[in-house]
């Protein structure tokens, strides 16, 4: 999450680029609102996208403009709400919205590779914690399957799948009208 298009800062694009680096070490795929193409809404594609997604990266800059500041809290408010792991990237010294003065946060400037590198470890470590979480609720099967949904997402290991599939045909939810709540 960022500022795309033409006036994007260059610092901003720096940013950008290298933490596209340092998650292609790691075997993560970069993915934003422009290298999708849906012909869809572009508030559905992304709010589609952030579904998909393990991780969350939101990339803020105190020349950003408003209203782009404030696009970009929101999609992390979707990341958020959704479990899902998110960081935000510092370029410069931007002033944070009240609600994110305490999050924690990755500066870009000489330490970034450390630091973001480090939070992507510990995403991928995260993944085998859930796992596990997912294999003490047999009770709960809607939240283990959350949970494998998650693991499965940043690690891509098959068996996840397999195990939420497996839980879910167990709770006997298939026979369930679609709209049963």
């Amino acid at each position: 999450m960022s500022q795309l298009g033409e006036r994007t800062p260059a610092d901003v694009t720096g940013a950008r680029a290298a933490i596209s680096s340092l998650l292609a070490e790691r075997e993560f795929k970069t993915i934003d609102a422009d290298s999708v193409t849906t012909g869809k809404d572009f508030l559905l594609k992304i709010w589609q996208l952030v579904l998909s997604v393990p991780v969350g990266v939101a990339v803020i800059q105190e020349g950003i403009p408003p209203q782009t500041l404030a696009n970009i809290f929101y999609e992390l408010g979707w990341f958020h709400a959704y479990g899902k792991e998110a960081i935000v990237v510092r370029v410069g010294n931007p002033q944070l919205p009240s609600d994110f003065v305490r999050t924690e946060y990755v500066t870009y400037d000489g330490h970034f590779g450390r630091r973001f590198g480090s939070f992507v470890d510990t995403v991928i470590e995260q993944a085998a914690h859930y796992r596990q979480l997912a294999d003490l609720l047999e009770n709960n099967p809607l939240l283990a399957i959350d949970y494998l949904r998650r693991s499965y997402l940043i690690s891509g290991d098959k068996e996840c799948r397999r195990k939420a599939r497996a839980a879910f045909a167990a709770a006997g939810f298939a026979g369930r009208a679609r709209n049963s709540v």
